[in-house]
């Protein structure tokens, strides 16, 4: 991906998380990968100062306890959080989805595909994105929003 810090999978299938982990390895992606089986532990996770904060965030829709709209809707209010990318990787075909999260500046929605070879596809063009994507740089020290210390600024 786009630098050396972690991606977080928000994903509560096991099969999913292991295809992900799977089709990363074959891409050699160099990123370590960060696994949370719902909306509230992705939370207690990105605020823990102790955890990396990851470059992009894997996002599932369908979870218990947290949606991952519901998690969105929180994420993407937080100014210490709302920079990180997130990329929405789904069974849901439904619009409705599709607009909600385009709502909450999802950098992508993509769809399960139903076959190992063609999911490999999909993250070998989400590497590449990830990997040709100029992020912000600075340094927030007091945020450490990560990013490469991106800054990220108050909503306006």
């Amino acid at each position: 991906m786009h630098n050396l810090q972690p991606i977080l999978l928000v994903e509560d299938d096991a099969v999913d998380a292991m295809t992900v982990v799977r089709a990363m390895r074959e891409l050699n992606v160099g990123n370590s990968l960060a696994h949370v089986l719902n909306g509230e532990e992705a939370l207690d996770y990105l605020r823990n100062n102790a955890n990396a904060k990851p470059c992009v965030i894997l996002l599932d829709l369908n979870m218990p306890r947290m949606s991952g709209n519901e998690f969105l809707r929180i994420v993407k209010t937080d100014p210490h959080l709302r920079c990180i990318p997130v990329v929405v990787l789904t069974t849901s075909k439904a619009d409705q989805d599709k607009f909600e999260c385009f709502d909450h500046s999802v950098a992508g929605f993509i769809v399960k595909p139903s076959d190992y070879v063609s999911f490999v596809r999909a993250m070998k063009v989400l590497d590449l994105y990830w990997t040709l994507n100029a992020l912000p740089s600075g340094a927030d020290k007091e945020t450490d929003v990560g990013l490469e210390q991106s800054v990220c600024s108050e909503p306006k």
